[in-house]
């Protein structure tokens, strides 16, 4: 029983943010009340407050299951792959799958997606903190191997780095140009941030 009710929470919880999504994109995030989200969900406002805390939740769940990435992926990489390699590594991997958090996915909904949390203040500043999130774990993985100073620089210019990577591939997709037809460029400019992160600027 406990496995259907979650299934069902789940559900509800998707139906909820999918309805959200779909007004927002529509009309925008500032122009949609949680009134009308939660009667175009089929469920009462206390109802909607008990899935979502926030409006800018309602959006920012799509992305939730990245939350701490960056330290998972140094945490688990393989032996002596060294934190900044297995870094570099999943945002490649990244790209060749068009993860969307990579900016690297041409599908209408994703740009919108990316365009309206980047548009809209209050996204943006929900974005920057769950950023600041990310550098803390991050930090604190990488802390594991170096020392606490030399690990918390390290994370904030790899999120940094991976901000602004995911920004510049976006912006390429929103002028027209398709994620297949972007993929070497982004690639190439992964590459180059990651060097630049290794060397500093006398690699550029």
């Amino acid at each position: 029983m406990t496995g259907l009710r979650g299934l069902k929470r789940q559900r509800i919880h998707e139906a909820i943010s999918a309805a959200a999504i779909s007004l927002f994109l529509e009309r925008g995030f500032d122009e949609v009340s949680v009134a009308e989200i939660a009667a175009a969900a089929e469920v009462s406002k206390p109802t909607l407050f008990k899935y979502f805390a926030t409006k800018e939740d309602l959006v920012l769940h799509r992305i939730a299951d990245h939350q701490g990435e960056a330290a998972r992926v140094v945490r688990r990489r393989a032996p002596g792959e060294e934190p900044l390699a297995a870094l570099h590594r999943h945002f490649l991997d990244g790209l060749a799958r068009r993860d969307p958090v990579t900016g690297l996915n041409d599908d209408a909904e994703v740009i919108g997606y990316h365009r309206m949390v980047f548009s809209t203040p209050g996204l943006a500043a929900r974005l920057l903190h769950h950023m600041a999130t990310d550098e803390e774990a991050l930090a604190e993985a990488l802390g594991e191997s170096m020392d606490d100073l030399t690990a918390r620089l390290l994370a904030g210019q790899v999120l940094a780095v991976q901000r602004v990577l995911a920004r510049h591939n976006w912006l390429a997709l929103a002028e027209g140009t398709s994620a297949e037809d972007a993929y070497p460029s982004a690639v190439g400019a992964a590459h180059r941030a990651f060097t630049l992160l290794r060397h500093g600027l006398t690699a550029a």
